[in-house]
């Protein structure tokens, strides 16, 4: 047996063989599939076992397993390569751009699809700070009042121009370690840097835009004049079992960006 059949059949052992009167049998595989992830029996980037094995495993048909892969697909927690197998989902900056990055050049039309690598941020932190959490910051990341946390701005440049300044608030006990020098250090995206070193996955954001004048720090910060209209999205980012890891407040200076979203069709 292969190095890769010894550690898919050892991936198995997370996965308990199912109850045929516990629900909806897909629901269960879904659920069972979804703690080794969170677990991190399987890793991001990893492969999964066979459908073979995982289904004797959990004692199912393979359609059944099928039907909870295509919705953990759907939602972005696994990927399948052609001719390759399917693997617990990484995030990479094509999945950053795709998903979660909605700024684009005004001069963009609808179906251009992914943005060109010209269009990819810079990325400039101006201030990495440990303070403790307000009353906003710790209702929105499930957190006590006082509590440590971390406060990240970020400046965001298309083309050399300013247009997005990032307020990051995490919790400093959920990412146990990290510091400035860290995060200024990594090699890819912030939420691969949460993935590959803090095991924290972030699946999907709630978001609520408005209108807003441009604050002093904006003004500072952006470079625009005051009284200038922007954008202002707080987005709260969900791990696993719905936990906020992440509540961000971007401001969007919109003279030559749209703030772009992509809709799925109703289920």
């Amino acid at each position: 047996m292969d190095m890769l059949s010894v550690m898919q059949d050892a991936g198995t052992k997370c996965l308990d063989r199912l109850s045929q009167d516990g629900g909806s049998l897909y629901l269960q595989v879904k659920r069972a599939l979804l703690t080794c992830i969170e677990s991190r029996v399987w890793l991001p980037g990893d492969q999964l076992p066979s459908e073979t094995l995982i289904a004797g495993q959990l004692g199912v048909s393979i359609g059944t397993l099928r039907r909870a892969v295509d919705e953990l697909v759907q939602e972005q927690v696994l990927v399948r390569r052609q001719g390759k197998g399917t693997f617990v989902a990484l995030h990479s900056r094509d999945r950053y751009l795709f998903q979660f990055f909605r700024v684009e050049a005004r001069e963009e039309r609808f179906g251009a699809g992914i943005p060109s690598d010209s269009e990819y941020p810079e990325v400039e932190c101006v201030s990495f700070e440990r303070q403790r959490a307000d009353e906003a910051a710790a209702d929105a990341l499930r957190l006590r009042t006082g509590d440590p946390v971390f406060v990240i701005q970020n400046r965001l440049s298309l083309k050399r121009r300013a247009v997005v300044l990032d307020h990051i608030v995490i919790s400093a006990t959920l990412f146990k370690g990290l510091n400035e020098k860290r995060f200024l250090e990594r090699s890819s995206t912030i939420y691969n840097f949460y993935q590959t070193e803090f095991g924290i996955t972030v699946l999907h954001a709630r978001e609520r835009a408005r209108a807003v004048l441009a604050s002093r720090e904006a003004i500072r910060r952006l470079g625009v004049a005051p009284g200038t209209p922007l954008i202002e999205v707080q987005r709260l980012a969900h791990s696993f079992g719905e936990r906020p890891v992440e509540w961000r407040t971007s401001l969007i200076y919109t003279q030559q960006h749209d703030y772009v979203s992509d809709v799925s069709a109703p289920r």
